[in-house]
């Protein structure tokens, strides 16, 4: 094989380029610290590292979902709390109204003071997210969900709640209407109504009904029944009567005020001193019950004057049993947004985890190892250098030299 000077020439500079090539290469790599500059550098690790970079601003995505969440579940938590300060207040205030010795000025006192946290409440039922949006508005509204208007508070957002729409679906708002509008009547499975007399229509009960209470969850009908007292004190007897079927008689036994009454599953007390045709509702009970009708009512029942005790007390153990009931569904929802924080204080860090991961493997796809860097950026500069000097000692072996010696 035959090799001229020419190409000797050539192929010496053609590899010092290569090496001059390579040696700027793993400097810039140096410089930057990344081991791919371009796609065309390692096909397969741009693509980890791109899989990678999509997974990290997933994860991105999704915590800045999960920040607005937390902040609109913390604002409707804290929410929530205030409404149950201000009903427990309330009950309070209900349960001194029970006092016999009370005048109707008295009552009439407790309730405009009743009144006046109920306007408190409807500014917390009302409260803005900060956002442009409320707090139980629902799924939306531009205006404030829960409107004051004459026969109560009816709200006017959408039912439902907002999500993120992300993978998670991390809630926005509160479902307004469940929380605030749809509270378990009666004891949360029977309301205790007292009835006007069925032998004196115009006269109310003499009697008073409790809540009542299950006891026996198996023998429950779901019924309507109503009970009927008759004849006079001190012998005097009540009948159960089964409203959906014909006003079929349940029970009937001797009446003794302050006894349970029970039958179906299900035990009351009918206390006072009930007369001769005074009736007593029991139906099932309906998640209707709205905090606003409870307060109003409230109010206007203690502003109602010359009542009988028998009237005060039914009227005050029928609105304590409701505010409880509200405080109990306000308190139940309360629970769900914990909860939901709680799951989201859990998504996170999973999230957390799952960026670091990601980071890890961006790392592993394109970062330069600089103690490998270094010791093939000395090499390849001992060799360029090793380069220049053999080039530069064929360039002097031509038949010119050994002429001029």
């Amino acid at each position: 094989m035959r090799l001229s000077t020419a190409n000797t020439f050539n192929a010496s500079i053609a590899n010092l380029q290569q090496r001059q090539q390579k040696l700027q290469e793993t400097q810039q790599q140096l410089t930057s610290g990344k081991k791919i500059a371009a796609a065309s550098d390692d096909p397969t690790g741009a693509a980890r590292a791109e899989r990678a970079l999509v997974s990290i601003g997933r994860v991105d995505a999704n915590q800045r979902a999960l920040e607005a969440s937390r902040n609109s579940m913390t604002l409707s938590e804290s929410a929530l709390g205030d409404a149950n300060e201000l009903l427990q207040q309330m009950r309070e205030a209900m349960v001194a109204a029970g006092n016999a010795s009370y005048s109707d000025a008295e009552r009439a006192g407790i309730a405009n003071k009743i009144a006046g946290l109920r306007d408190q409440l409807l500014s917390i039922a009302n409260r803005p997210d900060g956002s442009g949006g409320y707090l139980f508005a629902g799924q939306g509204s531009a205006n404030p969900p829960f409107l004051d208007q004459n026969g109560g508070v009816a709200f006017t957002g959408v039912a439902g709640n907002i999500q993120t729409g992300n993978m998670d679906n991390f809630p926005l708002s509160i479902n307004g209407e469940q929380a605030w509008m749809q509270a378990p009547t009666g004891n949360g499975t029977f309301e205790t109504i007292a009835l006007k007399n069925a032998l004196n229509p115009l006269a109310s009960a003499k009697g008073w009904i409790d809540a009542g209470r299950v006891s026996d969850p198996s023998a429950l009908t779901g019924h309507n029944y109503y009970i009927g007292v008759n004849g006079t004190a001190p012998t005097q007897t009540y009948s159960v009567y089964d409203s959906d079927l014909g006003g079929a008689v349940v029970k009937t036994d001797t009446f003794t005020p302050g006894k349970a009454i029970s039958f179906d599953g299900i035990s009351t007390t009918i206390s006072g001193a009930p007369v001769d045709g005074d009736q007593f509702q029991i139906k099932p009970s309906t998640n209707s019950l709205k905090v606003f009708d409870v307060i109003d009512r409230t109010v206007a029942e203690l502003r109602t004057p010359l009542r009988g005790q028998a009237e005060i007390s039914q009227s005050n153990s029928g609105r304590i049993r409701d505010l409880d009931a509200v405080m109990t569904n306000l308190q139940n929802v309360r629970s769900q947004v914990g909860e939901r924080m709680n799951n989201l204080d859990g998504t996170e860090s999973r999230m957390a985890a799952l960026k670091l991961y990601s980071k890890s493997e961006q790392s592993a796809a394109e970062d330069l190892d600089m103690t490998q860097g270094i010791s093939e950026f000395q090499n390849q500069q001992t060799g360029y250098d090793t380069a220049l000097k053999t080039y530069a000692m064929v360039q002097r072996m031509t038949l010119f030299q050994y002429i001029n010696v």
